[in-house]
């Protein structure tokens, strides 16, 4: 990160925890090369009110890594996603403490929600950002990493959840597979 840029104010304990239930704004425009979706937001990223901002989050060095970015930017920075193509929006709006805390029925729902967005903003690649939400929300319980069926004009692909909680996947092993994703989707401009 540049030395002039800006930080978010890391919250407090209790700020962090009466963060149940807010909302954090997507990320979006319409035309985008790529709009990544999350399960939903910590309570961290609730307080923040920024997108993956819980300190171990891997999204972000990932997206640098994998070549989204030129630089590693902070969550606080979110928007300047959009100067190279990319948002973020999740399937449930909610913040939770763990996506363990959502519903099946209230991923069924995000589902409906993305898929209006997707008809919406036209982005030319949708990327959920967890296999087992995915599987959940769009009932593909045998999908895996990578492309999927195509949601109309939107190609459709499944990348790990990038939270520092998710052990099976580390940095180098996310920056390969999100970097599949950038290839594919800057290739076909």
């Amino acid at each position: 990160m540049n030395a002039g840029s800006p930080r978010i104010r890391r919250p407090t304990k209790s700020e962090v925890q009466a963060a149940a239930g807010r909302t954090v704004p997507d990320v979006i425009a319409p035309g985008l090369d790529v709009l990544f979706c999350g399960i939903n937001p910590g309570l961290y990223s609730g307080a923040t009110g920024h997108h993956f901002s819980r300190p171990g989050n891997r999204f972000w060095p990932t997206l640098s890594g994998a070549g989204f970015t030129d630089r590693l930017l902070d969550p606080s920075e979110e928007q300047m996603l959009l100067d190279v193509g990319c948002g973020i929006t999740n399937f449930v709006r909610r913040a939770t403490a763990a996506a363990a805390e959502l519903s099946n029925a209230e991923l069924a729902a995000g589902r409906r929600d993305l898929e209006r967005n997707v008809q919406r903003y036209a982005p030319r690649w949708l990327a959920v950002l967890g296999i087992g939400a995915y599987r959940t929300a769009f009932g593909q319980r045998r999908a895996s990493i990578g492309e999927q069926e195509r949601l109309g004009s939107t190609g459709l692909w499944v990348l790990p959840n990038p939270s520092g909680l998710n052990a099976n996947y580390q940095l180098p092993e996310l920056v390969r597979l999100f970097g599949e994703l950038r290839a594919v989707s800057y290739a076909d401009r």
